[in-house]
């Protein structure tokens, strides 16, 4: 808890260094219960949208949001700006391992298969639909994780990738079908 003027905490009744102290909490602006609040569910989010390096996406976006937080025109506005560096942040670092798997392809011998342990972790329902997920274009996907997963409205989707509610809607319900589709389909194979 913040120490008020005049409440020097320890009895040092005007010695001591609480004037730094007083100033650093507020500065704070929210940040530190921003991060306790969501770091965890915005290290989720990054994952679902396929980031391999989930909580390195996170930390950086937390990290340009402290040094913007002075400038941000609407203070409220701080998660939203976080749920939007995520989803910039994850959608490059796919680009970037879809690369990197490229080159690793030309280079593995072929055949090579994901580990036993991997398979055995994760049940058959829950890796088809992660498969069908993964399949979906990236703008269908991570409107399915806003939407569905952080339970984000159309407007807050919509605000986070920086794109019209109804292109929200539009992609939704053709990642809707596709996941219906594609699953029908393996459970009928």
């Amino acid at each position: 808890m913040p120490l008020a003027h005049g409440d020097h905490g320890r009895g040092d009744h005007g010695h001591g260094d609480h004037g730094r102290e007083d100033d650093a909490h507020a500065d704070d602006d929210g940040y530190e219960e921003l991060f306790a609040d969501h770091f965890w569910g915005l290290v989720r989010l990054a994952a679902l949208l396929g980031a391999d390096d989930a909580e390195d996406v996170v930390q950086d976006a937390f990290v340009r949001l402290h040094r913007k937080r002075r400038t941000l025109r609407d203070q409220g506005a701080a998660l939203a700006y976080l749920r939007s560096s995520v989803c910039n942040a994850s959608r490059s670092r796919l680009r970037h391992l879809r690369m990197a798997r490229r080159r690793h392809a030309q280079l593995a011998p072929p055949g090579t298969a994901g580990s036993a342990e991997h398979d055995v972790v994760h049940g058959e329902d829950v890796r088809a639909l992660l498969a069908a997920v993964a399949a979906l274009p990236a703008r269908q996907r991570e409107v399915l994780v806003l939407r569905y997963w952080l339970d984000l409205t159309e407007r807050e989707t919509a605000e986070t990738l920086g794109i019209a509610v109804g292109t929200v809607k539009a992609h939704g319900a053709r990642a809707i079908a596709a996941l219906g589709r594609r699953l029908k389909d393996e459970e009928d194979a």
